[in-house]
């Protein structure tokens, strides 16, 4: 028998290696153990619940029993005394029995529940988990143009008839909102308090008071400059809570400054006036933009929801499917890969059925468990750290740890006639609540001369992006200086050279990855490099070629 001592030290380095790595929100595949947790979790409670009930209902037994017997004794004390078994009974029943009942009315049921709750609370999500996942619905809000009330009732684009959604409380929408307003975002701090105010206002039950909700609102909406709207909802406020100190004072502060406004524009020009209401409307178009707004979000946004993609019908009619045998391949031959052009410039090949099921489902058995947040390299110290704009998680698999992973590089080098030695090892990675990763490059670029320098391999030649899942809303990889989108399809690989033949960078070839809707969005990438291609892609002396 092992003793309970060394039970607890494997059970706390069990534990420890288990959440070692959190960051739930950025991997779907990851947060799927939660639910098996709480499902654990419902059934220690229900556990507890009926041994409460089981406690209750011998109380409850008692109770009656003393009840009928207390009765009849009242009605003639010392009719009923004077049998010596019911004085012997009486003395046992004060003596010993209330003492027993006072033991169960006194003991905890709650032991087993709260030592279970107290384990498994070791892999939990934190606060950072909740904060991510709340910031993802407002990226997707933002992305794919959602209004809160979509998001609220759950009913998004993509979403399975099937799968059980529970919409969003009051409580859930105020919690997105003072999120945001922590983070000084009143933009969506006034988009989530008031679709909170409006569910209240339809008659939904909450913990949260409208005056709270109110209190919020009306200084976000001032914070945007909409002094007219602050002061209505403050008044709304007072209305509920004529005593509340903030909304007073703020009520004197927004009326003086109203005045005031209204003053300066009775007294200002026309040119002044035409002055104005062109800075109203760049603050209205800049209204909801993050404080990093890249020049390239508003395109990388269109595509990822399938518009402004620059593909004329001409350069349409030159894309081909094709089954392709790679030069005349050995292995191909009789069996060629399916081949489809997904772009012209940068040429963008998709090779179709390229991983099975069985496949599919041993990488990612083999991923899972070695999962950590994705990184990126910091342009300035070079130190690998977590990014807001990737929002994913990632392993690494080597060609010796399993039969398959060693396939699938051999079938990569086979189909693209590289050499895979010099390659990076084969990256898997799942993507997490609004998953992405916003525009980048593979490769290094001229102001990153050491960007593979301990690698020894050159810079990324080329990049195999397989696709593990599909996705029924989002999550497309779009190249955002060509216009070019390209939509996960389940077993399908996509390929493209990062570098012209030349050696010089494609900056053609910068893409992202978009945020995933609905769904759960599996990949795994290769990515080649230059040592080992010589003879295989013959350098030219034209840069551009």
């Amino acid at each position: 028998m092992v003793p309970r001592g060394v039970w607890c030290v494997l059970l706390t380095c069990l534990f420890y290696t288990s959440s070692a790595d959190k960051d739930f929100f950025t991997s779907i595949g990851q947060m799927t153990d939660l639910l098996y947790t709480e499902k654990d979790l419902v059934t220690s409670l229900k556990d507890y619940i009926r041994a409460e009930e089981s406690k209750l209902e011998q109380v409850k037994t008692w109770a009656q029993k003393l009840d009928v017997l207390s009765a009849t004794a009242t009605q003639d004390p010392e009719g009923f005394l004077g049998h010596p078994v019911n004085a012997f009974k009486l003395m046992k029943r004060l003596n010993t029995e209330w003492g027993e009942l006072e033991s169960l009315v006194l003991k905890d049921m709650s032991d087993g529940f709260i030592s279970n709750l107290t384990i498994q609370r070791q892999h939990f999500p934190n606060d950072d988990d909740q904060t991510g996942a709340a910031k993802a619905l407002m990226r997707l809000q933002d992305t794919y143009r959602l209004d809160t009330q979509t998001i609220s009732t759950g009913e998004l684009p993509g979403t399975n008839t099937d799968v059980t959604m529970s919409p969003m409380t009051v409580e859930d929408c105020f919690e997105l909102g003072k999120i945001a307003y922590s983070d000084a975002d009143y933009y969506h701090t006034e988009l989530w308090m008031e679709q909170a105010l409006k569910q209240l206002d339809g008659g939904e039950e909450s913990t949260v008071d409208m005056v709270t909700i109110l209190d919020y609102l009306s200084y976000s909406i001032y914070q945007q400059g909409e002094l007219e709207r602050a002061l209505d909802y403050t008044k709304r406020l007072l209305k509920l809570d004529s005593a509340h100190q903030r909304a007073n004072g703020n009520l004197k502060y927004f009326e003086y400054q109203l005045a005031k406004q209204k003053k300066v524009e009775a007294e200002e020009g026309l040119k002044e006036k035409e002055e104005r209401e062109r800075e109203k409307r760049e603050v209205s178009e800049k209204k909801g933009r993050p404080a990093d707004y890249l020049p390239e979000r508003r395109k990388y946004e269109q595509l990822c929801r399938g518009e402004g993609i620059k593909m004329t019908p001409r350069r349409q009619s030159r894309m081909f499917c094709r089954y392709s045998d790679n030069n005349r391949h050995p292995l191909y031959m009789l069996g060629p890969v399916k081949q489809e052009d997904e772009w012209d410039r940068p040429r963008i090949i998709r090779y179709h059925d390229i991983l099975s099921n069985s496949e599919i489902e041993k990488v990612k058995e083999l991923a899972k468990p070695r999962l950590r947040r994705a990184t990126i390299s910091n342009p300035i110290t070079g130190v690998l750290e977590t990014a807001h704009y990737r929002i994913s998680k990632s392993a690494w698999l080597t060609a010796y740890e399993d039969p398959v992973v060693d396939k699938i590089n051999q079938r990569i080098e086979d189909i693209t006639g590289l050499n895979v030695k010099t390659a990076e090892e084969l990256q898997v990675a799942n993507y997490g609540v609004g998953g992405q990763y916003e525009p980048h490059f593979d490769f290094g670029r001229k102001d990153e001369p050491d960007a593979f320098k301990e690698l020894g391999t050159g810079n990324r030649i080329a990049t195999w992006l397989i696709y593990m899942s599909d996705v029924p809303s989002g999550g497309a990889t779009v190249f955002t200086d060509v216009g070019a989108a390209v939509w996960p399809k389940k077993g399908s690989a996509v390929f493209w050279y990062n570098l012209f033949a030349s050696g010089e960078g494609d900056y053609s070839t910068r893409h992202a990855a978009c945020p995933v809707l609905v769904g759960n969005k599996w990949v795994s990438n290769k990515w080649i490099h230059e040592r080992g291609q010589e003879f295989r892609r013959r350098c030219t002396l034209d840069e551009s070629d």
